[in-house]
């Protein structure tokens, strides 16, 4: 489902020259549950974002289901992260103006899906992630792990092949971050939703697939 070829990522500015990702090769099978470790500034984040087709590598070719990406335009790109991947943050970037449904159906404002369609989805996107009851709050009337609940709904309202999570569980308590996992997991098992997760906890990178090493931007196994 994600191939990354001999990824290599470099930062460059007049005085020095960072090796982000060195010589990156890595398969992610359909419906596999990948976790990818080390510490910070390894470059996970960096390799997670030119697998969502948010970065582009400085040198080698990522391919998502088959397809390349060196001819696509900018709205090109944009309309097959739209359409096939969902995205899921650290610290939610939800928008505090917004209603929890609101929130979740905002991947769904850039297709042609009209409005009662759109609150179906995200009704039903809601109710998966046990908050069907908190469609009309705000996001400053969640707790942490709700807010993060409301961030997988928008992930998966448009029905995405794959999830790619960086960080889901790091601002949570260890019960709040179960209860995240667990969806996660249950989105992989029951959907066969592809997810890579960046993560810096061991335990629950354990529960994956799958665990990738990363150390100064080279895979270590």
């Amino acid at each position: 489902m994600i191939q990354l070829e001999n990824i290599e990522k470099v930062y460059q500015t007049k005085t020095i020259e960072t090796v982000a990702l060195n010589n990156i090769n890595l398969k992610v099978a359909k419906s596999e549950f990948v976790s990818v470790m080390g510490p910070s500034g390894c470059g996970k984040s960096t390799m997670l974002n030119i697998m969502g087709l948010l970065d582009l590598p400085t040198q080698g070719q990522v391919k998502i289901d088959g397809q390349g990406f060196e001819s696509f335009s900018d709205k090109a790109l944009a309309q097959f992260r739209n359409q096939t991947l969902g995205f899921i943050f650290q610290s939610y970037h939800l928008i505090n103006d917004l209603s929890v449904i609101d929130n979740v159906e905002l991947p769904l404002l850039y297709r042609k899906v009209t409005r009662k369609e759109r609150k179906r989805l995200a009704s039903e996107a809601l109710e998966k992630v046990g908050l069907g009851n908190r469609m009309r709050h705000f996001p400053t009337q969640l707790s942490g792990g709700q807010k993060q609940r409301v961030a997988i709904a928008r992930a998966i309202v448009g029905r995405p092949k794959i999830i790619l999570a960086d960080e889901p569980t790091g601002n949570l308590d260890s019960v709040m971050g179960n209860e995240v996992m667990d969806i996660l997991l249950k989105l992989n098992e029951v959907d066969h939703s592809t997810i890579v997760m960046v993560t810096h906890d061991e335990t629950m990178a354990r529960k994956t697939h799958r665990l990738v090493r990363l150390f100064d931007g080279t895979q270590v196994n």
